[in-house]
């Protein structure tokens, strides 16, 4: 299938379909996704989880304390957020059991740049994969998206609908919209001329789901939310009719679906107003006298921490303190999760196939977390970080207590103050940029980088401070033993081949010198006489202690050789000799597997007294 082939397909898929009234009826006794409310669909797009039994992992062990967690599929590339995305989905749990929760706003309350906007477009990007159901008139859409199930009184009409339809009465309720209310006596009370139209949510299209963001008095009043006059339809109708009102708002647009409210509290509080009767009563008051509008979805709203302390603590705003869901969106405070953010905001950019030296965004992770936790009491700062990063530190660090201690100690706004990821991901751009003939990032660079960007932010004086301390007390001394590590690891994997090329060229000169014959090096084609030949076996000899060089067992060392050579074997009189295969684990290339049993040579690094220094012993 090609790629236009596969988008008129999907766009086939995503039509519009009618059907009549008890068609509709009838999908509704196998079908309950077409009478659930906004959270029971939702919670249908977002699956079922996958419940990780932590005691089964040490780490996980240690920081969810065995407990079983569930790990939602639709939520993965959300690093370090099991918390907050836990209690959202409670929420919607709950909304979708029709208690308290479906009467409240879930507010996401976080700082900046903590995740609160991409947590919100995921929701609704998950609102538009179930279908919703909602009224038609004389090939018209409801603009507020009626529900069909609205025309039905719930006094009069649940029980044949729950006995014929396995519809349960909580679903009835929902008042008609003055839109509906009139096509209802223009039909004279016959609901059979009502179709349904089966729509997917959209965010293009703004059904079901719509955005508002916060305007000052001068330009945002209530008409935001719920709508106003249409000028161009009062030349027909009246001002009063429900055909000249326009149903732009987002709380008509979002019926059925989800509204999200951006940076809420940022708002004047006149334009809240409609929030409180459509969370609590399902319906709100348009600009003019029409009847009032239904609501049966989800109100999102989120803000930074500052704008939420403003508002409550302000006494005029008690009605809106009882109807807000709070979750906390903190910074990630693990190491290893941040890490894997900054790789998916790399992989969304140019970056992603640029090199990227080791340990360049394991720095700066750690900087951005150090910056973000609190002081623990009587235990070191860095080994908190550690221990919420699910390291055990009992046998390093005796000071160091455990997770939920440090937990314990630091409160319930941790997470709430430091340096966001945006900050870092600036950090990495100017990293990755900072030299003009090569685009890549190493942990250099984003020291110098880091550093001045400190002095440019012109933080306050003390927490300044702080950060040159992570930087210059922990991060620098850490990396450059992580740099020795990585030198010596790298010295002690190539020192196999290294030694057993010392060895052969040992062996080479020993015969060379013991025949009083010059050597040619058939690699440089530098010619060694015998003089020279003493002088490179006494370079490899003195650092391994070896007094004297004696020729011995002739036979043996001759039986090794390739026919038509007399090689013979250095005996050493110094250390006794060891089987080369215990340092280079492979078999000397000069001398068979047998020879090497009786008169064998090997080599090993040995300390000298000069700091920092390796020499080469023979054993």
């Amino acid at each position: 299938m090609n790629i236009f082939d596969h988008y008129r397909q999907r766009y086939e898929a995503a039509k519009d379909e009618e059907f009549t009234l008890q068609e509709f009826l009838t999908i509704c006794r196998e079908d309950r996704s077409a009478y659930a409310n906004a959270a029971e669909r939702l919670l249908m797009a977002i699956g079922e989880p996958v419940m990780v039994d932590t005691a089964l992992e040490s780490r996980m062990s240690r920081l969810f304390s065995n407990r079983v967690i569930a790990r939602y599929p639709a939520f993965e590339e959300f690093y370090g957020m099991e918390e907050a995305i836990e209690q959202i989905v409670s929420y919607l749990k709950h909304a979708a059991q029709g208690l308290e929760e479906k009467k409240q706003i879930l507010y996401l309350l976080g700082p900046v740049g903590g995740g609160k906007s991409s947590l919100a477009e995921r929701l609704k990007a998950l609102m538009q994969l179930v279908p919703i159901y909602t009224l038609s008139a004389n090939g018209e859409r409801s603009p507020v998206n009626d529900h069909p199930l609205c025309l039905f009184n719930p006094q009069e009409d649940a029980g044949i609908l729950e006995k014929e339809y396995n519809i349960p009465r909580r679903y009835l309720g929902t008042i008609m919209s003055p839109w509906a209310a009139k096509r209802l006596h223009e039909f004279g009370g016959d609901i059979t001329k009502f179709k349904v139209v089966k729509v997917r949510p959209s965010i293009l299209e703004q059904i079901a789901i719509a955005k508002t963001e916060p305007g000052d008095e001068n330009n945002q009043d209530i008409s935001a939310l719920v709508g106003k006059v249409d000028i161009r339809k009062l030349e027909n109708h009246a001002q009063n009719d429900p055909d000249a009102y326009g149903y732009s708002g987002a709380l008509c647009r979002a019926n059925q679906g989800l509204m999200e409210f951006v940076e809420m509290f940022k708002a004047p509080i006149k334009v809240l107003h409609p929030l409180l009767t459509a969370t609590q009563e399902g319906n709100y008051n348009g600009t003019e006298g029409i009847s009032a509008l239904p609501f049966n979805g989800i109100i999102l709203a989120h803000s930074n921490e500052s704008e939420w302390v403003t508002f409550r603590n302000n006494k005029n705003n008690e009605a809106f303190l009882d109807r807000v869901y709070i979750v906390k969106v903190p910074y990630c405070l693990r190491v290893s999760e941040e890490i894997k953010i900054y790789d998916k905001l790399l992989d969304h950019s140019e970056l992603t196939h640029a090199p990227c030296s080791p340990g360049t965004l394991e720095t700066l992770a750690r900087f951005t977390v150090l910056s973000r936790l609190k002081e623990p009491e009587n235990s070191s700062l860095y080994s908190k970080m550690r221990v919420y990063d699910g390291e055990s530190l009992k046998d390093t660090d005796p000071k160091a207590k455990s997770y939920q201690e440090y937990r314990d100690y630091a409160g319930v706004d941790e997470g709430m103050n430091g340096l966001s990821t945006r900050f870092a991901f600036k950090i990495l751009s100017r990293v990755f940029n900072f030299d003009h003939t090569e685009v890549a990032a190493n942990p250099v660079h984003l020291f110098y980088v880091l550093e001045q960007q400190i002095e440019r932010e012109q933080f306050p004086q003390d927490l300044a401070e702080k950060y040159l301390e992570h930087l210059k007390g922990y991060l620098i001394p850490k990396y450059a033993e992580f740099i020795g590590k990585e030198i010596q690891t790298a010295y002690l994997e190539s020192y196999s081949e290294y030694g057993q090329n010392i060895f052969d060229r040992y062996v080479t000169y020993a015969d060379f010198w013991i025949q009083d014959q010059e050597y040619r090096d058939p690699d440089t084609g530098q010619l060694f006489d015998r003089e020279s030949l003493n002088a490179e076996l006494e370079k490899i000899e003195k650092p391994a202690g070896i007094s004297n060089r004696k020729i011995s067992a002739m036979k043996s060392s001759t039986s090794c050789c390739a026919p038509g050579r007399t090689i013979t074997a250095a005996i050493l009189t110094g250390p006794v000799m060891r089987s080369c295969a215990r340092l280079s684990r492979r078999k000397c290339s000069r001398i068979p597997k047998s020879c090497c049993r009786s008169s064998p040579l090997t080599l090993k690094p040995q300390r000298t007294s000069r700091k920092n220094t390796t020499t080469l012993s023979i054993a």
